[in-house]
C-alpha cells in the first residue's frame, strides 16, 4: 500500500479518536462507578484501610503534634517549634549524629560486601548448599538480646576473655573492646554485622537464581576466572537489588539502637551515643516522667532527614537500576 492509499485509513483514524476521546475522558458519575464495583472494592478495602490508618498513620500523626508540646504523657503545654530548637542547641546531638554516621559507615564498609560475597561464594558451592544457608542464617533466628548479651561476654576485656583468649594464640595483646572509646563502636559493627548478615546472604542467594546461566557458562568459555564473572556478570544482573539492599541498609543503621544501648549505654564518653541513644535519653532520662516532646522532636527529624535522603537517593538510582 502507498503513501497515498495510507492517508485516507489515517485521517479515518484520526477523526475516530477525536470522537472517542472527549467519551473516554468523560467524568466518572457515582452510578457508573458503583455499576463498576466501587462499592464492593471499597468494602473489601475497608478493614486495611482502617487497621493502617488506626495503627500506623495515627500514631505518626499523634507524633506530630507531641514534637510541639512539652508532655510527660500526664501534662502536656503547647510550646510550638521551642522542643525542635532545644534539640539543635544541644551539644550532644553533633556528637550522637557523628557517632551515628561512624557507624553507618563502617557498617556499609565491612557489612554490605561481605553477605554478597558470601553469597556469591555459596552459589558456587556443588553440595551442602542448604547446610550453608541454614548456618548463615542461624544468626537471624537467635533474639536479638540473646546475642547482643553472647557478645558481651565474647568482649571480656579481662587477659581470659573468649576474644582476647583467641587473639591471644597469635601473640596479640587483650584488646579493651567496648571498654575504650577507640574500639568500642568497631565491636558494636563487628556484632550488628554478624547477627544481620544472614537475612542478606538469604536474599542475595534468591536473586542468584534469576541470573541466567548462559552468561556463566559464555564467561567459562572465555577463561573468566571466578573474581571476573562476579564483576561483569553478577553484579550487573544484580544491580537492582543492591539498590534497594543498599538504601534498606542505610535507614537500618541510622536508626541503630540496640547495641549501643546494651553494650555500652553509649559511652564510654558517649563515643557510641546515636541518634535513637539520645532520643531514649530526652525520654526516659532526662526528668521525672521524661520529656517526649523533645525526644519525639528529634524523631521526627531523623523521620525527615531519611525520606529526603531516601527520595534523593532513588531519584539518583532510578536511571542506573533500570539499565
Amino acid at each position: 500500500m502507498t503513501i497515498t492509499e495510507k492517508a485516507p485509513a489515517l485521517l479515518e483514524s484520526e477523526r475516530e479518536q477525536r470522537v472517542l476521546t472527549p467519551r473516554a475522558r468523560q467524568r466518572r458519575s457515582p452510578l457508573t462507578w458503583f455499576r463498576g464495583g466501587g462499592l464492593s472494592n471499597l468494602i473489601f478495602l475497608a478493614p486495611m484501610l482502617i487497621v493502617f490508618g488506626v495503627f500506623s498513620w495515627s500514631p505518626i500523626i499523634q507524633s506530630f503534634i507531641m514534637s510541639l508540646q512539652k508532655t510527660n504523657l500526664i501534662t502536656s503545654q503547647w510550646v510550638g517549634l521551642d522542643n525542635f530548637a532545644n534539640v539543635l542547641a544541644d551539644p550532644l546531638l553533633g556528637t550522637a549524629v557523628l557517632n551515628t554516621l561512624y557507624f553507618a559507615g563502617l557498617a556499609l564498609v565491612f557489612g554490605f560486601p561481605l553477605p554478597l560475597l558470601l553469597a556469591v561464594l555459596m552459589s558456587e558451592v556443588k553440595r551442602g548448599k542448604g547446610v550453608y544457608s541454614a548456618l548463615a542464617y542461624l544468626p537471624v533466628i537467635i533474639p536479638p538480646v540473646v546475642a547482643v548479651l553472647l557478645w558481651k561476654f565474647f568482649y571480656d576485656a579481662s587477659p581470659t576473655g573468649v576474644f582476647n583468649t583467641i587473639i591471644g594464640w597469635v601473640g596479640i595483646p587483650p584488646q579493651p573492646w567496648i571498654q575504650s572509646a577507640v574500639s568500642a563502636m568497631p565491636s558494636l559493627v563487628l556484632e550488628a554485622t554478624w547477627a544481620a548478615a544472614g537475612g542478606s546472604i538469604i536474599i542475595y542467594l534468591a536473586a542468584l537464581l534469576s541470573v541466567p546461566p548462559e552468561l556463566y557458562d559464555a564467561a567459562e568459555v572465555d577463561g573468566a576466572s571466578i573474581w571476573r564473572k562476579i564483576w561483569h556478570v553478577t553484579l550487573p544482573q544484580l544491580r537492582g537489588v543492591l539498590f534497594i539492599m543498599l538504601i534498606l541498609q542505610v535507614i537500618a543503621t541510622a536508626q541503630v539502637f540496640l547495641e549501643p544501648f546494651l553494650f555500652t549505654g553509649g559511652g564510654p564518653n558517649n563515643s557510641t551515643v546515636t541518634v535513637l541513644v539520645l532520643i531514649y535519653r530526652y525520654a526516659f532520662q532526662n526528668s521525672l516522667g521524661g520529656n517526649y516532646g523533645e525526644a519525639t522532636a528529634l524523631s521526627v527529624m531523623l523521620a525527615i532527614v531519611l525520606a529526603v535522603l531516601s527520595f534523593a537517593y532513588f531519584k539518583l538510582t532510578e536511571r542506573w537500576s533500570s539499565n
